[in-house]
């Protein structure tokens, strides 16, 4: 560790279309996570994300123990996974959402030499248990053996998104949020991201929706897809309650500018609008995909608009195959696709 920051040494934060050499996940494993829902149907869907991904690239498994590694290795091999791209590291966690506690990976620019941001990590402002989510992302930072730096402060990866030439997109609701850093301010925050992220521009967005206990990630409502080009969550429904919060959105990144002061183009990403139950919404989003290095996995929600959220990315990522997740139970767990997975950039 070292008290200079990334940028003062050369780090950018690479955008996620970039060539991956893993991708990084933890089993599904607490059932609190997916209360009154089939652990089975949860391990079922998760798998079609394993599968997809150990075609192209590296897939490192987060598992508890050597019994669970010996179960989840016997259920991979009994779903014909290509386990050559398979490795399992016993390292404990309280939950399975590697996006917000594990750590964010950077590339030096002039070395390609690979790094790692290890975030403070409070379960989203102290909702639920996190002390050994918190200590694992320490653990794959050290275990490595990568050059690592400790911003010391709170910040998940799913409230984060760059496009890996200067700018970040984030929103107040949630990095701002007392519950994560006390009073931070916005000046305050934005220096640290230019820090640790190596980015100059930060576009602010409002994360205030229905049924997200993030407070507001950003992976939920807007997304890069090239370095001039954003998908943005947009509700058809005017008398929906995250209308409001989803047009500000769309409208504010119509207007923003990159980190060259050139306009942004947007395309709007349908909503699959309320899923979940008459007493609770969940943040079900199309815009929580993750991009593999062959592919694109997009959650989907057996709704009507799943169809033309999968139509919308198969044209902005032509080269890459467009594989729906179905996350019909997953997102009763209050997380998606992007959620459970955090890419590691190719480098030295």
């Amino acid at each position: 560790m070292t008290n200079e920051t990334p940028a003062s040494l050369g780090y950018r934060m690479p955008a996620e279309w970039e060539p991956h050499s893993a991708t990084w996940l933890t089993w599904p494993h607490n059932p609190e996570t997916w209360p009154d829902q089939d652990l089975e149907q949860v391990e079922k869907e998760f798998l079609a994300i394993v599968h997809s991904l150990a075609i192209s690239e590296h897939t490192h498994i987060l598992v508890n123990d050597k019994d669970m590694e010996a179960s989840v290795e016997a259920t991979l091999k009994a779903q014909s996974v290509n386990m050559k791209n398979i490795f399992l590291h016993d390292i404990p966690t309280n939950d399975s959402w590697i996006r917000d506690y594990g750590p964010n990976f950077l590339v030096q620019k002039e070395t390609g030499k690979v790094a790692t941001n290890d975030w403070d990590f409070d379960s989203w402002g102290g909702k639920y248990k996190w002390e050994l989510d918190d200590l694992a992302g320490t653990v794959i930072a050290e275990e490595s053996g990568l050059h690592h730096f400790k911003p010391e402060i709170v910040l998940e990866g799913g409230a984060i998104d760059v496009n890996g030439v200067g700018t970040c997109m984030t929103t107040e609701s949630c990095i701002l949020n007392p519950n994560r850093n006390n009073k931070i301010t916005r000046v305050e925050m934005k220096s640290l991201l230019q820090e640790y992220l190596g980015v100059s521009k930060i576009i602010w967005l409002d994360g205030d929706v229905e049924g997200d206990d993030t407070d507001g990630h950003v992976d939920n409502l807007a997304r890069f897809v090239n370095p001039t080009t954003v998908v943005c969550a947009v509700e058809e429904n005017e008398d929906d309650s995250n209308y409001p919060t989803l047009k500000k959105n769309y409208d504010h990144l119509k207007s923003a500018t990159d980190q060259n002061d050139q306009p942004l183009k947007v395309i709007p990403l349908p909503t699959p609008g309320h899923i979940g139950s008459r007493e609770e919404r969940l943040p079900a989003s199309y815009a929580n995909f993750y991009i593999a290095n062959k592919s694109v996995l997009v959650p989907i929600y057996d709704h009507a608009n799943d169809k033309q959220a999968l139509e919308t990315l198969a044209t902005l990522f032509p080269k890459r195959k467009i594989i729906p997740i179905p996350s019909s139970t997953l997102i009763w767990g209050l997380g998606g696709v992007h959620c459970l997975t955090q890419q590691q950039p190719a480098g030295q």
